[in-house]
């Protein structure tokens, strides 16, 4: 315990936090070795891309995450929290290329020369983002972390797809794929963010062959595509169409003739009814085309530019060809009209560009089997998510679950462990197309022996990787020791946005490769807004660097704001005074123990008053209240409640009545006792206060939890401390409605029970000190010129004479009451009004309904102020 004389007025923050947590570090309370005899608890964090530094959303994760860890940590459990780093193969691409040297591209530098600039972009990034997260405080297994692209996970990488295309889950073909023309690769379903656009609908007429001025007119949005038409469409029981069904028309532009088809995929209603059949460039179409036997006529290059397939605008991009098409076609006569049309499109998740969808050679990973065991485990409760909704947007679309397109024609990233026999020198060799699929290269083709062996050049997808990682992170393929304790993790916790691409595939790969689930409980954060609700973003200019808040308000404040402003299944709002709740609690603390420590330690009894009683009993239920809300993944809540008791209960009443008693080895028992209770979501100053006051053990951080002690429960006790309270509160507001000074003693009149006066007498001192009150007279009667407060079981009468004038503060406060009333009535009218709230912008219906809030407020507290002028009885 340090000396007195040590304590510093203001708490900084500065010069505590890289002091503790270099000290925990060095004392290896970080590993799970540290109680290598107790039961095992893991979490594994989601692994954040290294192409920035953490936001705001990870410093909400990495919190929580935290939170759990140390909170088991002091349980007893031997707490595994491993960290690691997401390469983020396209994301890494992106960025590298874009800060490339004038003139250079990945292209002139060379595949070998690109991928060393990113690993060299790749450890700078690494190093800086592990000391983002040890400036959160994070507990994490330093000596265990990992990264998606080591050497470990790589072979993990490579043995998972080799055992998925031995089971048959693994297939290469051709298809519509999602295709980035930036990045130049394909992308899977979920790496498409979809938006409504306002767009254009052309109508286009297709002459009819054989036919004396006969047309058919086509709809469309996309006309640039009608170069590799080879069909028109419509649905089969339009009959405005079935005299034209087995006919042909001429393409526009290109003038090839392909047929008139019918399909049920047609929607009758949707432009003419009549449809252009694109099959490589559509989903939709690409059916179709399938069902028909259609050609498949691919007129783009991986750029989006025309290719040779295009005719005369071979070479242009697909949207200059769109204005040169509709251009030509205008001048032909063959464009009837336009009109605007709101439809989706579908963006790049990492460059925002416009997909085209194309038609590729790609590889695909079966998914509807691998789904099975995942929907079973979060049906039956074995995978349980916190929030529950989540569990049914999960199930939603793991039953309605499509192959997964896993290559990408990028050069970050694991290669595809497949090899092309350039030979193909027997029939076997000829019926596997040449394949050879292995963990290692090999050294000749195992069909035909021929040693003219060359590597697929593509990559996998990111999450490929990323969906191991609960178990490639601790030895798998191998048999480690750490899986065996460590596998299945208990919690995971992310954000909604990656429930399918991470936390759904994540689970699959846990039922395929290990035979059982990865995790227990799937806790789903808010997404981190600004204060008018938008997401942070660079391109918005709203973010918010976590290390610029820690340098102004440090990381306990961070940490403890972010929590507070997280209402299970809320987005969180933020804007920078947020962190003033955080930073103002940490004051808080600190000052409540400057006062405990200023007090005489010496004076102790084994006589406990009122308020020992009480505040022993509320701080054993708010340790059962924590536990329980953590158990229930309530993180807000469990904040809350310790918020709540150390502010308004601990520090506002009790310490209060320790100012009067000068007993301080109550108020340190339940000082010492809370911070261990805090220690989870604020580990600093917990620390900090906790090493300077009497204690056991070496570190706050593997200290005891408190655990809440039914025999310390005191109903009577908290009963009557709650009418102490209301009486205090009582006289405390009469004062302030009739702004008697703070300082002015001042008499009350109570008339109540025996049983509350003999309440009243004995702890009178506490209402003396509290309230400003210098004698408490018990009374049958309303003494005359006397404001009145209604307590239970009871009236207190407070003589104001010589200090107001009843009459005319009567006269005022119902003048008051008149013309809010007057205002009110009015407000309410207006939000009545259906005329108004549907002309009347947005911000002034919101302006008025603030307003009607406020006047009804105000009215509430006139009312109140007149009961207490007149009095309800006499």
């Amino acid at each position: 315990m340090q000396n007195l004389n040590n304590i510093p007025k203001v708490y900084n923050p500065k010069e505590v936090e890289r002091r503790w947590y270099k000290f925990w570090e060095t004392k290896g309370y970080f590993k799970p070795e540290l109680r290598p005899y107790g039961p095992s608890y893991t979490i594994v964090i989601p692994p954040p891309n290294l192409t920035d530094i953490l936001h705001l959303g990870h410093a909400l994760n990495n919190t929580i995450q935290d939170i759990y860890i140390r909170w088991k940590r002091m349980e007893g459990f031997m707490t595994e929290w491993l960290p690691g780093m997401d390469h983020a193969g396209i994301a890494t691409q992106v960025v590298v290329e874009r800060n490339l040297r004038k003139g250079e591209t990945r292209k002139s530098l060379g595949r070998d020369k690109f991928i060393e600039r990113v690993w060299s972009y790749v450890n700078e990034k690494k190093s800086y983002m592990i000391e983002q997260l040890k400036s959160l405080g994070a507990s994490c297994d330093w000596d265990r972390i990992r990264f998606t692209l080591d050497e470990g996970l790589s072979r993990a990488v490579r043995r998972a797809f080799v055992q998925l295309y031995n089971k048959g889950l693994i297939y290469r073909g051709v298809y519509i794929v999602n295709w980035c023309p930036r990045c130049k690769t394909a992308l899977s379903d979920d790496e498409v963010d979809h938006e409504d656009i306002e767009a254009v609908l052309y109508y286009i007429k297709y002459p009819l062959v054989g036919g004396k001025n006969e047309y058919l007119q086509v709809a469309t949005t996309r006309p640039e595509t009608m170069l590799g038409d080879t069909a028109v469409a419509v649905n089969p029981n339009d009959k405005r169409y079935k005299k034209y069904v087995g006919r042909k028309v001429l393409l526009p532009l290109l003038n090839r003739e392909i047929p008139v088809i019918e399909d049920e995929l047609v929607d009758p209603n949707f432009g003419t009814g009549v449809v252009k059949v694109t099959p490589a460039h559509d989903p939709d179409d690409f059916n179709i085309g399938e069902r028909e036997g259609l050609d498949k006529i691919v007129i783009m290059d991986e750029e989006g530019k025309i290719n040779e397939n295009g005719g005369p605008y071979h070479g242009m991009d697909r949207y200059k060809a769109r204005e040169a098409v509709l251009s030509d076609l205008k001048e032909l006569g063959l464009l009837v009209r336009t009109k605007p049309y709101t439809h989706s499109v579908g963006r790049c998740y990492r460059c925002g560009t416009i997909i085209e969808p194309y038609l590729s050679k790609q590889w695909f990973v079966k998914m509807r089997e691998l789904a099975k065991p995942g929907i079973e485990a979060v049906e039956n409760g074995d995978i349980r998510f916190h929030p529950k909704r989540w569990a049914g947007v999960y199930l939603n679309w793991m039953r309605n679950i499509r192959d997964w397109c896993i290559s990408r024609q990028i050069w970050w990233g694991h290669p595809i462990p497949v090899w092309y026999c350039q030979e193909m020198q027997n029939a076997k060799c000829k019926m596997q197309n040449g394949i050879v699929v292995a963990e290692v290269k090999p050294e000749c083709c195992p069909y035909c022996k021929s040693k003219k062996l060359v590597q697929d050049p593509d990559v996998l997808d990111t999450w490929f990787s990323s969906w191991l990682w609960p178990f490639s992170t601790f030895g798998w393929p191998d048999k480690t020791k750490d899986l065996e304790i460590f596998y299945p993790t208990d919690l995971l916790v992310t954000g909604s946005e990656i429930i399918f691409f991470w936390v759904a595939r994540m689970i699959m790969a846990g039922f395929e490769f290990m035979g059982e689930l990865p995790f227990k409980d799937v806790y789903i954060h808010g997404t981190v807004r600004d204060a008018i609700g938008r997401r942070m973003s660079k391109s918005l200019g709203n973010g918010i660097d976590p290390l610029d808040i820690i340098e102004r308000y440090g990381t306990d404040a961070l940490r403890f704001s972010l929590i507070a402003v997280s209402g299970e299944g809320q987005d969180p709002h933020i804007s920078e005074n947020t962190f003033e709740i955080g930073r103002n609690f940490a004051n808080k603390i600190w000052n409540a123990y400057r006062l405990i420590q200023a007090i005489d330690h010496r004076e102790k009894s084994n006589e406990l008053n009122l308020t020992d009683k009480w505040i022993l009993s509320r701080h054993h239920k708010v340790c059962t209240q924590v536990k329980h809300a953590l158990e229930h993944y309530k993180i807000n809540e469990a904040a809350m409640t310790l918020y709540e008791f150390f502010w308004h209960e601990f520090c506002d009443w009790y310490l209060e009545s320790v100012k009067i008693s000068r007993r301080a080895d109550i108020a340190m028992h339940i000082l010492e006792r809370t911070l261990r209770l805090m220690h989870p979501f604020m580990p600093f100053i917990t620390e900090e206060i906790w090493q300077r006051i009497p204690h056991e053990g070496d570190s706050i951080m593997v200290s005891d939890w408190p655990k809440g002690d039914s025999t310390h429960f005191d109903a009577q006790a908290e009963k009557d401390m709650e009418f102490i309270k209301e009486l205090v509160i009582a006289i405390r507001n009469a004062r302030a409605s009739f702004n008697i000074p703070h300082g002015k003693k001042i008499s009350c009149y109570v008339r109540c029970q025996e049983s509350v006066r003999t309440l009243i007498r004995e702890n009178e001192a506490f209402i003396f000190y509290l309230a400003d009150v210098h004698e408490l007279i018990f009374a049958e009667k309303r003494p005359e010129e006397c404001v009145t407060q209604i307590i239970s079981g009871g009236e207190i009468f407070i003589p104001l004479k010589g200090l107001i004038d009843f009459a005319k503060e009567r006269e005022r406060i119902e003048k008051e009451i008149d013309k809010v009333s007057i205002l009110l009535e009015k407000t309410k009218s207006k939000l009545l009004d259906t005329e108004f709230l549907s002309k009347a912008p947005a911000s002034v219906v919101k302006n008025t309904e603030e307003k009607k809030k406020v006047y009804e407020k105000k009215l509430e507290k006139l009312t109140k102020e007149l009961e207490m002028i007149v009095g309800k009885s006499s």
